[in-house]
């Protein structure tokens, strides 16, 4: 998929684990794990606004655009 997700380079900047991130987010650590693995097929903006709140930063630090052929090699 050419969207890339970055939650984990956020987290590793903020010092914070997967569980506590999903604890104030407000969502299951399983989903933020699907979301931050690049497994979801959809983020809700309620969702992605939480994230940015909670990471203090904007959503192009969480998500970014890679080239097809880029993302399968």
């Amino acid at each position: 998929m050419p969207i890339a997700v970055d939650i984990d380079v956020m987290l590793a900047r903020r010092k914070m684990s997967v569980g506590e991130l999903a604890d104030r987010v407000g969502i299951t650590p399983a989903n933020l794990a699907v979301l931050k693995n690049g497994r979801a097929k959809a983020v809700r903006f309620a969702t992605l606004a939480a994230l940015c709140e909670v990471l203090e930063c904007q959503p192009g630090d969480l998500l970014r655009w890679e080239a097809e052929d880029a993302a399968e090699g």
